[in-house]
């Protein structure tokens, strides 16, 4: 049995979830989330309580059914407190900074970098080596973070990049001049 799949999931109070056939919808104060899940999986609501269950110890079911689990609490979880991503800037001349709704970021390019963000996600700027995104949904959340690490991923020899809050960069020695 699934150690992940087998813990109920408790709703929370403000927070109201829809179970249909396989679409299961979630709503909270922060928002609503809709998501079908593989029919072969069972998911059941009683006494502010869902469990979820596989039919069979067939491989793909034990796959399954830890994931259904896991994103059946990231939904319930986003929309009770929602989630969060904190990048930081290192780097001499590095910087963001917001225009309306739009990330722009200036990270040793000749060019500024621009990140529109999708409808129900939202960034922050504290300051402008930090940028932080939030959102309802986990996995949306952490795709935009992805991207804009991307623009500029730490690299090993000054350390210089976008990278998570919290992040180790192992470094390198660099070459040696005699």
């Amino acid at each position: 049995m699934s150690r992940i799949g087998k813990l109920p999931i408790e709703i929370p109070a403000g927070v109201t979830v829809t179970i249909v056939k396989n679409n299961v919808s979630v709503k909270g104060p922060k928002g609503e989330l809709t998501r079908s899940f593989d029919p072969e999986i069972g998911i059941t609501l009683e006494e502010n309580v869902v469990t979820v269950t596989r039919p069979s110890d067939a491989k793909e079911h034990r796959a399954l059914h830890g994931t259904t689990r896991a994103v059946l609490a990231n939904m319930v979880e986003g929309v009770s407190a929602g989630f969060e991503r904190k990048l930081e800037l290192i780097g001499v001349g590095y910087r963001a900074q917001k225009q309306g709704t739009k990330l722009v970021l200036n990270v040793g390019y000749s060019h500024p970098v621009e990140f529109n963000p999708e409808a129900g996600l939202e960034i922050e700027v504290p300051t402008n080596t930090k940028i932080t995104i939030k959102g309802i949904d986990k996995e949306r959340v952490g795709e935009l973070a992805a991207n804009i690490r991307q623009v500029r991923p730490p690299e090993p020899y000054k350390g210089k990049g976008i990278r998570y809050e919290g992040e180790f960069v192992r470094r390198k020695e660099g070459k040696t001049g005699k």
